[in-house]
């Protein structure tokens, strides 16, 4: 596809689902009454809360659990048993759930190594897709999955949940008024506390686990505790550290409500300046991004046992609000009016003015339900999700950019939004995309 081209077919979003593509996908016509049908492919951690949630509904049915890490089956056929009434089959391999025409659905709760190959061919499956974030391990994987959902007519949701919440879409509106002012200048938080991670020898796989396919797309490598359940996250073969993990949802709720899509430029610095152990992805970052006459900032650390994430009885409340100079997720955006202090997942938003009181509020509740609501309505009306996928892609963007500056030295990239490249630098670019490890290759054409 031509670079020039490229850009313009990645914004398509409504237009596309109604629109003809020549490719014909059989989909069930769902009534009113009949339930969507799920297969969930990755049930430890988010995933088995996913489960239990979706299982919980009346409109849902779990038809599928999926994973390569057999211990965890028992436990988690029990949890869905008891809340929808049957017990779902159990696979190690997802294809068995793309194979079965009843299947509507597949939720992709995976290590994010396993986000975009699956994605892509539920999609050519027929099947629409919820997929955590971040959506993919590269820029490059980005791309592919937009062009399968929107091939193949497909409804994508991103689990950044913070876009069903009505209280973002009213601090968006804010914004967006003038009330704030003129707004040159945002930050973006993800600051606390995670466990060392102490090296460890390689060993043998556990019993019941598939570690092979566990790799995936990913090089071969022994097996090692650390790369393994959890604690992939800090590993460059598997993901990108706790910007792409956890900050990715503060960074998409900014970009929502500013509505800014490619920076020009990025430049981040960091290390591990606190940590002596085996994580290679930073402790400590920053990342600078520059659009047209806005900067945008993002401060990482994960040694601040006293700045903490937003409690549930917050994110619950429409009266609290986070005690924001110890909110760990927090969005500050500065307009020339006043200052927006702004929280994920229910924290709400307040307006500071010139009184240094607010000024402008509004408040939760958390948008979990809300998020799942959207996705099984779209998936019923074809209409375009609240974190469509394209959506996700640019906010995961966003993450790439900041740790592929990281990755060459904290230089200052220059970036083309046309081609979605690094101008005139080809160390960088060799990080826009992975080498694939067979049979586990993402497709050039979708």
């Amino acid at each position: 596809m031509a670079a020039m081209h490229r850009r313009q077919f990645l914004r398509a979003a409504a237009g596309m689902f109604a629109a003809s593509t020549g490719v014909t996908v059989p989909r069930k016509v769902l009534g009113a009454n009949d339930k969507v049908v799920v297969g969930i492919m990755g049930i430890k951690g988010r995933g088995g809360y996913l489960a239990e949630r979706f299982a919980s509904r009346p409109d849902v049915e779990i038809a599928y659990l999926c994973d390569v890490d057999t211990r965890l089956f028992g436990e988690r056929i029990e949890q869905v048993a008891k809340r929808q009434g049957k017990p779902p089959k159990t696979v190690t391999d997802f294809r068995r759930i793309l194979d079965d025409k009843h299947v509507d659905v597949l939720i992709n709760a995976t290590p994010d190594h396993w986000h975009a190959l699956p994605t892509i061919m539920a999609c050519q499956a027929g099947k629409d897709v919820y997929v955590e974030k971040p959506i993919s391990h590269n820029i490059w994987e980005g791309q592919r999955m937009i062009a399968a959902a929107r091939k193949y007519r497909r409804i994508v949701q991103v689990g950044t949940q913070t876009r069903s919440a009505d209280y973002a879409h009213q601090a968006r509106d804010y914004i967006r008024s003038g009330k704030l002012g003129d707004v040159h200048l945002v930050k973006v938080f993800n600051m606390k506390w995670r466990q060392a991670v102490p090296a460890q020898p390689d060993a043998q796989p556990p019993a019941g686990v598939d570690y092979d396919m566990w790799l995936g797309p990913a090089p071969k490598r022994p097996f090692n505790p650390n790369r393994f359940h959890y604690t992939w996250h800090w590993y460059w073969d598997y993901s990108g550290g706790d910007i792409i993990n956890d900050g990715v949802h503060q960074i998409d709720l900014a970009r929502m409500v500013m509505g800014v899509e490619y920076p020009k430029a990025v430049v981040s610095s960091g290390g591990k300046y606190h940590y002596d152990d085996a994580q290679e992805t930073p402790d400590t970052q920053t990342v600078v991004w520059e659009f047209d006459r806005l900067t945008m900032l993002f401060e990482l650390t994960l040694w601040t046992p006293y700045i903490k994430k937003i409690s549930q009885k917050i994110r619950d409340s429409l009266t609290e609000y986070p005690n924001w100079p110890f909110c760990a997720t927090r969005v500050e955006i500065y307009g020339t009016k006043g200052v927006m202090m702004l929280g994920r997942h229910g924290g709400g938003w307040q307006v500071f003015g010139m009184e240094e009181k607010p000024v402008a509020e509004a408040n939760g509740p958390d948008p979990q339900t809300a998020h799942f609501d959207n996705f099984l309505q779209c998936v019923r009306s074809r209409q375009v999700p609240n974190a469509d996928i394209r959506e996700g892609h640019l906010s995961t963007l966003l993450c790439h950019l900041g740790n592929i500056s990281y990755r060459v030295g904290g230089r200052k990239l220059f970036f083309d939004a046309n081609s979605e490249t690094f101008i005139g630098d080809d160390e960088a670019n060799r990080l826009v995309k992975r080498v694939y490890r067979e049979p586990w290759v993402v497709p050039e054409r979708v």
